[in-house]
């Protein structure tokens, strides 16, 4: 995968806003995000710690999203707290949603569970997990992992098909449905984000680019809508209803991708997306971005994001993309 960015014009880093940084970082001290709001921190009592914005504490819910060009456009992926963006067979992506602060009345379209989503979902404790199916020898290390595992077959109130979508894209889920049939799901906790107000420093920019082998996601910084917007495959995303697709946060995060023991149908060897371990990762936040270093120790800790120089780097509030690409 290869990634292209763009600067933007100027560059001269506000003074104010170093001085916000460096105050946040201190013990004892308060700052304000971008939108007003105090960093999020472990536990904080009616703040989201996937977004640090004011929430209830839900439980949380993943959806496998198919992104091929005939599924889209998407519905309720903008009601997501997080979208995780992976690869899978033949160069393509899919999608990797997670909600608790909304419910949106319907999602998809779903498509089929990879083993990569059960190392990435260990992370948020015992979440639970819609999907359209998964292939039989993955079944039994789904049926192992600390998750609720809501296929069709095991939520069928959740799901229906859409009659003027072509199948296979035509699956959709009901999150309120797929949540009864989960009810001990865990709700969301701290999984080591941290929102508050910009590092200082950063490289301005108006645009970057990551490319998949058949894929590619491109996200552009809205000065007015306070968000990078995201297209996909060089089309703007949008929802069904029409409104575009963005976040205040992107996170391109370099991870180790490598062949998995499974395949698909017609044969093409199913990717394995590793998310423990460390390396680097880019963090783009209010039009500009941030060289960052990821840790995450093991599948049951968080992913941790800091600067080079080992300080917590804070994500601005708001829905959260991170896009994982082959290092």
């Amino acid at each position: 995968m290869s990634a292209k960015c763009r600067p933007g014009p100027g560059g001269a880093t506000v003074a104010l806003a170093a001085c916000a940084a460096l105050l946040a970082g201190l013990v004892g001290c308060s700052a304000t995000g971008p939108n007003g709001m105090s960093p999020a921190s472990p536990g904080r009592e009616g703040v989201s710690p996937f977004t640090g914005l004011p929430a209830r504490s839900g439980p949380v819910l993943a959806v496998k999203i198919d992104n091929v060009r005939p599924a889209r456009p998407h519905t309720g992926l903008d009601a997501a707290d997080l979208v995780y963006v992976e690869q899978v067979e033949a160069g393509q992506s899919r999608i990797l949603a997670v909600f608790s602060s909304r419910q949106p009345p319907q999602v998809g379209p779903v498509r089929s569970a990879r083993e990569s989503d059960l190392e990435l979902l260990r992370q948020f404790g015992r979440p639970a997990l819609a999907y359209s199916g998964a292939q039989s020898a993955l079944k039994p290390l789904i049926g192992a992992a600390p998750l609720f595992a809501l296929p069709p077959e095991k939520a069928p109130r959740a799901f229906f098909r859409e009659p003027g979508r072509p199948a296979p894209h035509n699956l959709y889920l009901r999150p309120d449905r797929a949540l009864a049939a989960a009810p001990e799901a865990d709700t969301a906790k701290d999984i080591g984000f941290r929102f508050g107000p910009a590092p200082a420093g950063g490289t301005p920019l108006d645009e970057h680019t990551v490319r998949f082998p058949a894929a590619r996601f491109t996200f552009t910084w809205s000065a007015g809508d306070k968000r990078w917007l995201v297209s996909m495959d060089g089309a703007p995303a949008r929802t069904t209803d029409g409104r575009r697709m963005g976040a205040p946060t992107v996170v391109v995060q370099d991870v180790e991708v490598r062949p998995s023991a499974f395949r698909d149908r017609w044969g093409s060897v199913s990717p394995y997306t590793r998310t423990t371990g460390s390396g680097k990762a880019l963090v783009l936040r209010d039009g500009r971005s941030h060289a960052a270093h990821w840790s995450r120790p093991s599948a049951d800790h968080g992913t941790s994001f800091t600067t080079p120089a080992g300080r917590p780097l804070n994500f601005a509030t708001g829905q959260v993309w991170v896009v994982l690409t082959a290092r």
